[in-house]
């Protein structure tokens, strides 16, 4: 009873944080902020931090050769549009949904198609290069493509991905499990059976 009581105790102690604790803006809302005022060299801090989310995003959905030119659209058009944002906090949100209309965009302007045969399918060594494990990683469903390239190939780390792109943590942890098991099926590499 008395660790009860005890437990019960610590509960009533804590108290919520007050409105002048939690009322400190986050880097994000300061550098838009400035940018909004009219200094636009802010906006390259922006970049620094978002620039890896952006080309992780395109990366997952268009062709290599297209991705670096899109990252400069996409921050061009960000920086062009950030008046109409309306929560600060919500910047890394907004920044990957105009990452995402924008690779959308980029296939409906795109027409080539390419032929699928049973031919196509050819036996693949263990020994891949990273543009194969890249095709496949993009015939993946969208919710894990994005967030394995983002983890593998940005270094983005879990928590980074989902402050970043606005997922919460539990979904960027299941879709990153769940893809590395697809990713894996369609690489022919087994997981050691468990015991």
């Amino acid at each position: 009873m008395f660790e009860a009581e005890a437990t019960a105790n610590v509960f009533l102690m804590t108290q919520p944080l007050s409105a002048s604790q939690s009322a400190q803006p986050s880097i994000e809302a300061t550098l838009i902020e400035a940018v909004l005022n009219g200094e636009r060299d802010s906006f390259a801090g922006l970049y620094e931090m978002y620039a890896p989310m952006v080309h992780g995003i395109l990366l997952a959905r268009v062709p290599r050769a297209e991705v670096d030119d899109l990252v400069q659209d996409i921050f061009l058009h960000a920086l062009r549009k950030l008046h109409t944002l309306r929560n600060a906090g919500a910047f890394g949100g907004w920044l990957a949904m105009i990452t995402r209309n924008r690779a959308m965009d980029f296939y409906r302007s795109s027409r080539e198609t390419v032929e699928v045969t049973e031919k196509t399918a050819v036996a693949k060594s263990p020994n891949r290069t990273a543009t194969e494990i890249l095709d496949l990683i993009r015939s993946l469903p969208e919710a894990y493509r994005e967030t394995l390239v983002l983890r593998f190939v940005e270094g983005m780390t879990g928590p980074e991905i989902a402050s970043r792109t606005g997922l919460t943590a539990a979904s960027v942890r299941v879709n990153l499990h769940r893809g590395v098991k697809l990713l894996r099926e369609k690489m022919g590499v087994m997981s050691e059976a468990r015991p």
